[in-house]
């Protein structure tokens, strides 16, 4: 049996740690998956996110303190000697410092990094700091987008035969079509109305206050219902009270089952500010949903360009427009082929298997 071992800033509900979690899952038969989150304990990440709870024997915390930590890289350090662990992958700047620091202080043989944004190398510092990190550890460079490839080549140098592009995926067999009425009931969900759904962690830079702030343009039968959680969770019902809209939108909380959810609505949005290439756009498109998203990030990447539909981020007027055109004039076409052809998990799990195996 094959340990490897993936490293995270911390697990908490988001696409990196979900893309991480799927990874292990579909792991070829000889190997053993270990995640290492920096940050937090299981105990408090198993109460969070239920999700975990079928791979808690193979998850790790660290605990990190606040800021730089020698002790933590040093424990990383002596993991991966006292395991001989083969490949380690890295997942984002942090766990890029620590893990592939630590993998070539212990002579791992495969270190692979995936960069899942770019617009933190938008700030002086972290381009210096990440280029040197990169240069020392020297792993298998992977972008998850298009962009992000781009970007890091103009960001840090990176040439082409250095950085490959390895698009995120997500599990077609479990996010399907079904019965749009079945899973409103299971919801709790209206059936008399047209509801645009968006999913995700309940922050500024996800732009659900713009999304709030259009449906007051969009007709009375228009209603939005919110999967996910965060820290403006307050802020948002405050909104929603102010614009006297609280009979029209719906926060369903973290939700075990994200396919029931995305089966029981009309429309997608994910209005942000901020992404990379997004795993709840696909999941939608899968379950034959539309989406609108904004254009930020690698977004477009993910988008049918056949029954999608892309806005500048920002504007709630725009959106209104966007998301009411799109509702009375369905695009023809299919979204889950295209997710299918070019965001299926399953062929990111075997891309990223061969990443793994090529010098072992």
């Amino acid at each position: 049996m094959s340990i490897w071992i993936q490293v995270v800033q911390h697990l908490q509900p988001g696409g990196i740690e979900t893309m991480a979690l799927d990874l292990q899952r579909m792991e070829e038969a000889h190997e053993q998956g270990i995640i290492i989150s920096l940050e937090g304990t299981k105990e408090e990440a198993l109460a969070a996110w239920p999700r975990l709870i079928p791979f808690a024997d193979r998850l790790m915390f660290l605990n990190k303190p606040a800021g730089f930590s020698w002790k933590t890289l040093w424990k990383l350090t002596n993991l991966f000697r006292c395991w001989a662990v083969p490949v380690v992958h890295t997942h984002h700047i942090g766990p890029l410092i620590y893990g592939g620091i630590a993998a070539r202080l212990a002579r791992v043989k495969v270190v692979i990094h995936t960069e899942h944004d770019a617009w933190h190398l938008r700030q002086q510092r972290r381009r210096i700091l990440q280029g040197a990190i990169l240069k020392w550890v020297k792993p298998m460079l992977v972008a998850d987008a298009n962009l992000v490839a781009g970007e890091l080549k103009t960001a840090l140098g990176v040439t082409d035969e250095n950085v490959q592009v390895i698009k995120n995926g997500i599990d077609t067999h479990s996010f399907t079509p079904g019965n749009k009425l079945t899973a409103r009931e299971a919801l709790g969900l209206p059936n008399n109305c047209q509801i645009i759904g968006c999913a995700g962690r309940l922050e500024v830079e996800k732009g659900q206050a713009v999304l709030i702030e259009a449906l007051p343009f969009l007709p009375a039968d228009v209603h939005l219902a919110f999967a996910g959680d965060g820290s403006q969770r307050q802020g948002l019902e405050q909104l929603v009270e102010s614009l006297h809209l609280s009979h029209r939108v719906h926060f369903l909380g973290a939700l075990d089952c994200m396919p029931r959810f995305y089966q029981s609505l009309d429309l997608f949005c994910l209005p942000s500010y901020f992404e990379g290439l997004s795993l709840v756009i696909l999941e939608a498109q899968s379950c034959e949903v539309p989406a609108v998203v904004t254009n930020v990030g690698a977004s477009t990447e993910a988008l049918c360009p056949r029954t999608g539909t892309v806005v500048e981020p920002g504007s709630a007027f725009a959106m209104a427009q966007a998301l009411e055109l799109k509702l009375e004039k369905p695009s023809s076409g299919n979204p889950r082929q295209f997710v299918k052809q070019s965001g299926d998990l399953r062929t990111t799990a075997r891309n990223y298997a061969a990443l793994r195996h090529r010098f072992l």
